[in-house]
């Protein structure tokens, strides 16, 4: 089973203090960078709450819900939202999640977070060569359509095996391959995140694999900043998000790097 009676024996103001503080930074992170903040939220519910390592991470999803919502709406009032790709990339996130299921007791995860360390050292390089206009456009045509859902599966698929948040994926891709505005691939990014999120929290509160009361103070807490932090990538300059995104990409791969050595003494 879980660690949640320990979560549940924790309820105290020091515990509400810090899941407030998880969900603050998270939110920022989230609308900066279109991201979930699962990447943020687990591990501080890890040291900070000695959660367990699957209840932190049901817990993060379900407080990625309200959390990827008010982005969305912050990103859409700017019109920074695909709404058709992000239904697409939803799709195939989803076919990806029972892929990367039924791949994970098949592959070596350690291998897998090592290539995963590979694909986003590429990707930080990337930004730095490649700067995305705003006034780019992301037309829908077949090849388009196709290349979604295959990014959509692959996400779905790599979230699975080793746990990381799809917008560390879809918005590099949707900047470097489709040739979007950064702002774009972070609203969307975000819209994609939802049906996602709803779908495997359900699972999780089936499997109490969620602690619903962390979860609900830390997206409330986030709620109130991702906006900031939507605000705050409309109003810098496209080479500075990107540089902000590549230093958040860094400390991603360093934490998988972690990971995989731990893995490998184990």
């Amino acid at each position: 089973m879980t660690a949640e009676p320990a979560a549940r024996a924790a309820r105290t103001p020091v515990f509400f203090l810090v899941c407030v503080g998880i969900g603050l930074i998270a939110g920022l992170l989230s609308g900066l960078f279109g991201v979930g903040g699962g990447t943020i939220i687990v591990p501080l519910l890890v040291l900070a709450l000695k959660f367990d390592q699957r209840l932190a991470a049901g817990t993060s999803l379900a407080a990625i819900v309200p959390t990827a919502t008010v982005g969305v709406i912050s990103y859409a009032i700017h019109g920074s939202v695909a709404w058709i790709p992000a239904l697409i990339l939803a799709v195939g996130a989803v076919i990806g999640a029972q892929i990367g299921t039924w791949l994970l007791p098949r592959v070596s995860v350690t291998a897998l977070r090592w290539g995963f360390v590979a694909f986003l050292a590429f990707v930080i390089v990337m930004l730095f060569v490649v700067i995305p206009s705003r006034d780019a456009e992301f037309p829908l045509n077949p090849p388009t359509i196709v290349g979604l859902l295959v990014l959509g599966v692959v996400t779905g698929t790599i979230a699975g095996l080793i746990g990381v948040g799809g917008g560390i994926i879809v918005v590099p891709a949707l900047m470097l391959v489709f040739g979007t505005s950064d702002l774009v691939a972070k609203g969307t990014s975000l819209l994609m995140m939802i049906p996602t999120a709803i779908s495997g929290t359900i699972g999780n509160i089936r499997r109490r694999n969620v602690d619903l009361v962390a979860a609900g103070v830390i997206g409330l807490a986030a709620c109130t900043t991702t906006a900031l932090g939507a605000w705050i990538a409309t109003i810098v300059d496209p080479f500075v998000a990107n540089v902000l995104f590549a230093i958040f990409l860094t400390f991603i791969a360093g934490q998988m790097a972690w990971r995989a050595i731990r893995d490998r003494k184990k």
